[in-house]
């Protein structure tokens, strides 16, 4: 047979589409009366008349990114915990294995981090005194909010940084952001060791205080999946987020008490202010795991000995000098709290529970967006 005749004799399509040799329609449009497909042999039948959308419809289709329902989609993310887990290994594993180190880089940063803000705010401006036993008050304060940094900035491009992912894969977007928490929650994990030989050798005790320290990572972690979600929709939505986010946390960071006790700040007015930074959730963590590792801490916090405005104004006086005796700088345990300590695991609950919850609905209400150009 001529190629003219082969020509002639293939089905045409009307509009602007038309068939392969195969049999296969190769661009839209409706195939003429009386012509039909057949695909793999069978016999297919003519496109409906009305829009696909309504089709789909009509027949019980749903879009493969539409948002499920909340208890669908957290059932969805049950089910896929040995995916999160597995990833976040992977990740793990693979994040340090082209440097010499390897992973040691997962202790190295945050203790040579500690050792900077030692140098700068210990020995050159003197922020060290008044608090004892300030190498591991330090150390305790940037490892904690450490893991609550690095959750943010990793969970804040997840979106946009795994579009193919994304683009390929139908589960449910929350995924990443776990994914992402539990990473810097395995290095958290392994932070917590070096810091427990550092507080052992500074001197502190091992005392069963150091258990509470269990609750107030999980807590901690709580928090960090709640914000994490927050910060994950911003970030795939808002371009300069991810790029403003650094700063925020920066600022973050000094009010935190990561580098000095806001409980002994020396404010005659305004002492609500104290109030508000003892209360803001990275500080609120912080100091729970300070209070559960160190007894230097538990024994100096003001309000944890009966008050006595003589042995308070000893410790404003002599208590910041470097000649300070060990007495001296516990003398701040006799001066007035400002927000009352036995109150902090209330709050810390309160925060966690109040991130998760919104955090979730927030990410959950634009589970249909994600992944769009």
């Amino acid at each position: 047979m001529s190629d003219e005749t082969k020509r002639r004799t293939r089905p045409q399509a009307a509009g602007r589409g038309g068939t392969r040799e195969d049999g296969r329609l190769s661009a839209p449009g409706k195939l003429q009366q009386g012509i039909s497909l057949t695909v793999g042999g069978v016999l297919a039948a003519e496109l409906p008349a009305e829009p696909l959308a309504d089709y789909a419809v009509a027949h019980g289709l749903r879009p493969a990114a539409a948002r499920p329902q909340i208890g669908v989609y957290l059932r969805q993310l049950w089910r896929r915990r040995s995916f999160m887990l597995a990833f976040a290994t992977a990740r793990n594993i693979a994040m340090y294995t082209e440097a010499r180190l390897g992973q040691l880089w997962q202790i190295l940063t945050p203790l040579l981090n500690v050792a900077v803000y030692f140098l700068i705010f210990g020995v050159l401006l003197h922020v060290s005194r008044g608090v004892p036993n300030y190498l591991a008050f330090l150390i305790t304060g940037v490892f904690v909010f450490t893991f609550t940094q690095r959750a943010f900035i990793s969970t804040s491009n997840v979106i946009t940084g795994s579009l193919p992912l994304i683009r390929a894969l139908q589960f449910p977007r929350a995924a990443l952001p776990l994914a992402y928490v539990i990473i810097e929650l395995q290095q958290m994990l392994l932070s917590l060791l070096v810091l427990a030989i550092i507080v052992l050798l500074s001197g502190e005790p091992l005392t069963w205080f150091w258990l509470l320290a269990i609750p107030a990572l999980v807590l901690q972690t709580i928090f960090n999946v709640g914000v994490g979600l927050l910060v994950a929709r911003l970030g795939s939505q808002v371009n300069d987020f991810s790029q403003l986010l650094p700063f925020l946390l920066r600022t973050w960071l000094y009010v935190s008490g990561v580098l000095f006790s806001i409980a002994t700040l020396d404010l005659r007015t305004h002492r609500w202010i104290i109030a508000v930074l003892e209360l803001n959730p990275a500080a609120l963590y912080i100091t729970l795991t300070r209070n559960a590792l160190l007894q230097s801490q538990r024994l100096s916090a003001p309000g944890s000995a009966p008050l006595n405005h003589q042995l308070c104004q000893v410790w404003r006086t002599a208590g910041h000098h470097p000649d300070a005796t060990k007495a001296q700088l516990y003398d701040s345990a006799h001066c007035a709290s400002v927000a009352n300590p036995d109150h902090f695991w209330y709050y810390a609950i309160g925060w966690a529970a109040v991130a998760i919850v919104a955090g979730f609905y927030f990410f959950w209400r634009a589970e249909a967006k994600y992944g769009r150009g």
